[in-house]
Parts: structure tokens; C-alpha cells; sequence
């Protein structure tokens, strides 16, 4: 795994509520530099910013997605194949999954357009720091 894996530029993808089935779309567009993830985006919460770090070498990244005005919910992932996937928390009280990948992977791919639908989320434990 390496930079190449972690491309900037507009990624898409979604994520659920832990015990929920459906999913909730985003449209991201990141910039993967140094070790840093910064970026924008919009879900159907809103508008929001991103900011955190990620490590090449194991795939792992960590952060923060702050909605314009309103509140933060922290992102856990890893890189893999078809993208990045992991849990997310607002305040150890709601938390849930959430898979991302680069829009250029489904772009002129209907299979991959179409996989988009029916892919679901494993289910995740997260554990309670206390």
C-alpha cells in the first residue's frame, strides 16, 4: 500500500446506522497529502469539512467530519481494494459503518454503478473507551 492508493479528487460512497440497513449517500472530495486527509463534502445531514491523517504503509485513517455550524462525527478506517471502509462515532453515543471509494472506479462502469446499490455494510463493534 502506498500514496497511489490514498488518490485526491472527488470519492463517493456511503454510510449506515449501526442496527439499520439503509444508506446514506456522500459526495467527497479529498486531498491525501504527507500523511494529512483535509476535504469537503455534502451528505443528506449537510454540508461538513474533513480533516485527519492516514498512513500508507497499513492503509489505516483516522477523521473528523465537521458539519458547517453543527456537530463532529469521527471517522476510523482502512484502505482496501474497493476503497476505504470502517466505523464512525458522534460522541459514543451514535455510531455506524461507512464505505467511501474514488468516483473514477465507478465511473463509466456500470457493473461497479450498479454493485454501488447492492453492497452492505458488515457489521462492525466498536468498542467503549470509558
Amino acid at each position: 500500500m502506498g500514496d497511489k492508493d490514498f488518490p485526491s479528487g472527488p470519492w463517493v460512497g456511503f454510510y449506515t446506522y449501526s442496527g439499520a440497513h439503509d444508506k446514506h449517500r456522500m459526495d467527497l472530495g479529498l486531498t491525501f497529502a504527507s500523511g494529512r486527509i483535509s476535504g469537503e463534502g455534502n451528505d443528506d445531514v449537510g454540508p461538513f469539512i474533513i480533516g485527519g491523517r492516514f498512513d500508507p504503509a497499513n492503509g489505516e485513517c483516522h477523521w473528523t467530519k465537521t458539519y458547517v455550524g453543527a456537530h463532529d462525527v469521527f471517522y476510523c478506517g482502512f484502505r482496501e481494494s474497493k476503497g476505504i471502509w470502517g466505523t464512525w462515532e458522534i460522541l459514543s453515543d451514535v455510531r455506524g459503518g461507512f464505505h467511501i471509494w474514488p468516483r473514477a472506479q465507478t465511473e463509466g462502469n456500470e457493473e461497479a454503478v450498479s454493485a454501488e446499490e447492492e453492497v452492505q455494510v458488515p457489521a462492525f463493534e466498536v468498542s467503549h473507551h470509558r
